[in-house]
This record gives C-alpha cells, sequence and structure tokens, in this order.
C-alpha cells in the first residue's frame, strides 16, 4: 500500500475510533420505595444526560439492608432511615466518605374517601372510632421505616394500643397507600410524598414532627460499586437539578 493512502487510512481510522462514544455503563440503584416517583425522574435526566443506565431496585429499606449485607451486587443506596444505613456501613459495604444525609420527610394519615374530614392528631383522638371497623394500612411496623416512624408517633401520642389491633401491614410504604388508594384500607399512615404521588388518597392529618425521629434519607456509595458511572450517580443526586426534582415531588431537601 502506498504510504499516503497507509497514512489516510490510519488517520480516517483514528477519527472513526474517537466518533464512537465511550461505552455506557450501568449503576444499580438499591433505593426505598417512598423515593420511586422523584427517583424514576432524576435517574431518567442522568440516563440522558450521560448515556449510562440505571436501573433502580425500589422496596423497604430494611429487605434492600439485609440484601447488600447478603453480597447483592448494588452500586448505591438510599436509605428511608438511618438506622438501616447504619447497618450497611457497620456491615462494611459503604465507601469512606460517600455518606450523606440527602432528603427529609414527613409522615401524614391519609384516607381512601375524597370526602373525609381532616383529622386533628393529638391524645385525644378516636382513631378506633374513624376506622369504623375497616383497617389502618401501614408498612410494616417492625422493620420498614414508615411503618416504624407511624407506631413511633401514634405510641408517643398514646393511641397505639388502641389501633393495633386494626393495622394491616404492608412490605413497604408504597403497598401501605396501594391498600387505600383501592379502598381495601379506609386509612393509613405514609409520607406526605407517597400522598402526592397517588390521587386516589385524601391527606387529612399530619403527624406533630416532635412524635417520631426525624425522616432523613441517607445515600451512600457501595464497595461494590466498580466504575465512574456509580460516583456519577451519586454526585447527580445532590445536584441543583435533582434538587429540584425532589422538591417537586415534596421531599425536603437537606444535602
Amino acid at each position: 500500500m502506498p504510504f499516503r493512502l497507509a497514512q489516510t487510512s490510519a488517520a480516517a481510522a483514528l477519527v472513526a475510533a474517537l466518533a464512537v462514544p465511550a461505552a455506557a455503563d450501568e449503576v444499580v440503584v438499591f433505593a426505598a420505595a417512598s423515593l420511586k416517583t422523584a427517583l424514576d425522574a432524576v435517574a431518567a435526566d442522568f440516563r440522558q444526560a450521560t448515556g449510562h443506565t440505571v436501573t433502580v431496585s425500589y422496596a423497604g429499606s430494611n429487605a434492600l439492608a439485609q440484601q447488600i449485607l447478603q453480597g447483592a451486587p448494588a452500586d448505591v443506596f438510599i436509605s428511608a432511615s438511618v438506622e438501616w444505613m447504619d447497618q450497611v456501613e457497620q456491615g462494611g459495604e459503604v465507601v469512606d466518605g460517600t455518606r450523606a444525609d440527602l432528603l427529609g420527610n414527613t409522615l401524614v394519615l391519609i384516607a381512601a374517601d375524597p370526602a373525609a374530614q381532616p383529622v386533628d392528631l393529638t391524645p385525644d383522638t378516636d382513631l378506633p372510632a374513624l376506622l369504623d371497623g375497616g383497617k389502618l394500612a401501614m408498612a410494616m411496623v417492625d422493620a420498614v421505616p414508615a411503618g416504624q416512624y407511624g407506631k413511633a408517633a401514634l405510641t408517643a401520642l398514646g393511641l397505639w394500643d388502641g389501633v393495633a389491633p386494626s393495622v394491616a401491614q404492608a412490605d413497604n410504604v408504597r403497598a401501605a397507600l396501594a391498600l387505600v388508594s383501592t379502598g381495601e384500607a379506609p386509612y393509613g399512615i405514609v409520607y406526605a410524598t407517597d400522598a402526592a404521588a397517588e390521587p386516589g388518597v385524601r391527606v387529612v392529618g399530619v403527624f406533630p414532627a416532635d412524635t417520631h425521629e426525624l425522616i432523613t434519607y441517607p445515600v451512600a456509595l457501595l464497595k461494590s460499586a466498580q466504575d465512574d458511572a456509580d460516583r456519577a450517580f451519586l454526585d447527580a443526586l445532590t445536584a441543583p437539578e435533582a434538587d429540584a426534582v425532589f422538591e417537586a415531588n415534596g421531599f425536603a431537601v437537606v444535602n
């Protein structure tokens, strides 16, 4: 092959190589179920901006934490409580220096009936009478953050013992939300952001903040993360664009 032709071919090959985008990577995120509506939007924006794939597994924070500790290959974990992130960190799964508090939320009482009257949640509230034989939908009260916060709030108000026999426990907060939105339970306890994401329910009461621990969503990079895309997604979660999405969905941005 003539030298000039060889030069031309080599240059063309180099240009072609430079024109090929870098291979897209996959970011695997384990996230609390209450984040689904907002986090799906943030993940979609990240995919569009970077070309990287984001796969999100939603469940109760307790279940996700246990899966991570058992070796599930997740890159980023967003918990709905400090407690479950603590367990993952104590298990040696968090990359040092990457944990941060990301979001906050509010605990509310919701009703299936769009005409349901507002409820002032105090020690004098007669929840059994309000339920009138129906169920109070909650996430699992001894394991899932929303359920734990809800039980703590009811206990602080002196209402738990009276309503405990009527509680219908669900695997996660979105499952509890579904019990109310489908009419299977007349009332439920969920986060304000869940209620905002479901037009089939009505917020009738807000639990006083001092009846339960501060609702905090910590986030961290996990040691199974393998590439720069994982850290890039972690950074994207605290970017102004993500803040706007979270706030539009009712979360308090605390990062």
